[in-house]
């Protein structure tokens, strides 16, 4: 069954002229943004929500990921809804929603208050995300859309890292609770910005909806999320993880069963992952966006235990990654248009790794911050190239009538690559640290070795009460760190060494180049 079918097209009066597209991709871009700022920002003011409700770390914890959860729960069915009643008025609605739950965060007075408004929070932005996406690739002409959704890759994947700069310069310089401003900003600017300019879109379907596959991938992805969530902080073996990572591989099993058998009338056609682009494109942005989000929780370590960089100044080194992902997300369509999308995938994927191996060979103690920016531009100059023509491969994959169901898709693929990254390579950076340091704790005091066991930031907490050993002890734990960072690094090299190889055989087809002249004198046409 070929999916690469023509998109329908659009009468000429219904094509908005080009300053009511730039209007449309900034409102959806600045809705992007308060959604995915959200998702990080909270992690710099744990400590602040502990003292203020007198919650355990574990409720901390569970108000920064209840509201992921949340979200990646509902990007399928509400990207469904959104096909079917309008996108227009869904984006307005989860704006709506996100608003309110973010003003209600803000002034929360307790744990319970906070925990109920990021579950709001979430919904709003299930609401939001996949709309945003659907509204470009329903809306701008075959020509621009590639450069349009190159811009909104480039805040998807940019767009935590400088969602984080900011939260931690609003707690550094203001209070925690500052941090809701900026996405109710935000939202009030889209919202406007919706109101006036986007169009309205909606898909007219012959079947009821899929009520089935909606409830089973919503328990599907919230086992699954959940255990990788739970597994890195309670044990692999605990039994909330085993029995919550049962129920997610059961339901999803589940939906896979159920979808194949609706068919036609699915939440989300199985049988369109015999096709190159959407299995491509999906396996791509999983692995991808899995090894970026990892990286970046390494590295905030190694910032702040290693190089003893505050919080502020940490989020400020990520940002030169987070700058190259993004420009070079919007130089990827031309570079597809040039030598087609699985060529543009491979060279992303294969910098990527690039600058992964050059962080494991150079990353060193005594060598700082300086030891690992190349790697880190690489890896940005890689992770844009490769997500751009993925997302695109994603979206090209599904008719127009599913681009709901279609970026769903994309966003809860990104969601999953997140989550397995940050357990994967989390897991192999504490393993590696704990290998490591358990021959440098010679001579040191028992009670202080045992502290330095857990990790890097016990040692160097322990370390700072002083006494004849805390040098030692100090660069015994920071040496570790880096043995085991390396590990880390290197099994990432490995995974996108794999993930190279599945592209450049199975990756979606290179058809961009005989368009490149046809684009290259669309874009003359239109800068004039």
């Amino acid at each position: 069954m070929s999916t690469n079918q023509p998109r329908q097209a659009a009468q000429a009066g219904d094509v908005p002229d080009a300053r009511q597209l730039r209007t449309i991709l900034i409102a959806v871009s600045i809705a992007l943004m308060a959604v995915i700022a959200s998702v990080s920002g909270l992690s710099v003011a744990q400590t602040h929500m502990a003292v203020e409700f007198g919650a355990s770390q574990g409720t901390v914890l569970w108000i920064i990921n209840i509201y992921t959860l949340t979200l990646a729960a509902l990007l399928l069915p509400l990207g469904a809804v959104g096909d079917r009643l309008g996108r227009k008025p869904m984006l307005i609605a989860g704006l709506g929603v996100f608003v309110a739950a973010s003003v209600v965060a803000g002034l929360a007075q307790s744990a319970e208050v906070m925990l109920t408004a990021r579950v709001a929070s979430g919904v709003g932005a299930a609401m939001i995300m996949p709309i945003t996406l659907a509204v470009i690739t329903s809306t701008f002409p075959e020509e621009q859309r590639g450069k349009a959704i190159g811009v909104w890759t480039g805040v998807a994947g940019g767009g935590g890292i400088l969602g984080m700069f900011l939260s931690a310069l609003l707690v550094d310089v203001a209070d925690w609770r500052w941090l809701f401003v900026l996405p109710v900003v935000l939202v009030l600017v889209a919202l406007a910005m919706t109101l006036k300019s986007v169009p309205n879109s909606r898909e007219t379907s012959a079947h009821r909806f899929d009520t089935g596959g909606a409830l089973l991938s919503i328990v599907a992805v919230v086992g699954l999320i959940f255990a990788l969530q739970e597994g890195p902080e309670h044990g692999w073996t605990a039994p909330a993880t085993l029995i919550s990572l049962a129920v997610g591989l059961v339901a999803a099993i589940g939906f896979v069963v159920w979808e194949l058998h609706r068919r036609d009338a699915s939440l989300l056609d199985m049988r369109l992952f015999r096709e190159r682009g959407l299995a491509g494109g999906s396996f791509t942005l999983l692995v991808v966006f899995g090894v970026q989000t990892g990286i970046a929780v390494v590295l905030f370590p190694f910032f702040q235990a290693v190089l003893g960089w505050s919080g502020l100044l940490s989020t400020v080194a990520l940002m030169p990654m987070a700058v190259m992902m993004m420009m070079t997300s919007g130089l990827a369509p031309k570079l597809a248009a040039r030598i087609g999308t699985r060529s543009t995938m491979a060279v992303g994927i294969a910098l990527a790794g690039v600058g992964l191996a050059l962080m494991a060979l150079f990353v060193s103690v005594d060598g700082g911050y300086l030891t690992i920016l190349p790697g880190m531009l690489s890896m940005g100059i890689g992770m844009g190239l490769s997500m751009t023509p993925s997302t695109e491969a994603i979206t090209g994959s599904l008719p127009r009538e599913k681009q709901g169901v279609a970026s769903a898709l994309n966003d809860v693929t990104r969601e999953f690559g997140a989550a397995l990254g940050v357990a994967l390579l989390g897991a192999l950076l504490a393993n590696g640290y704990r290998s490591a340091i358990e021959g440098r704790l010679n001579g040191i005091p028992q009670g202080a070795a045992d502290t330095a066991r857990k990790g890097v930031a016990n040692a160097v907490e322990v370390a700072g009460s002083g006494g004849s050993h805390a040098r030692d002890l100090l660069h015994a734990a920071q040496q570790s760190f880096v043995d085991g960072w390396q590990q880390a690094m290197w099994a990432g090299v490995a995974v996108m060494g794999v993930l190279f190889v599945y592209i450049a055989f199975r990756g979606p087809e290179n058809t961009a180049p005989a368009l490149a002249d046809e684009t290259e004198a669309t874009e003359a046409v239109a800068a004039r």
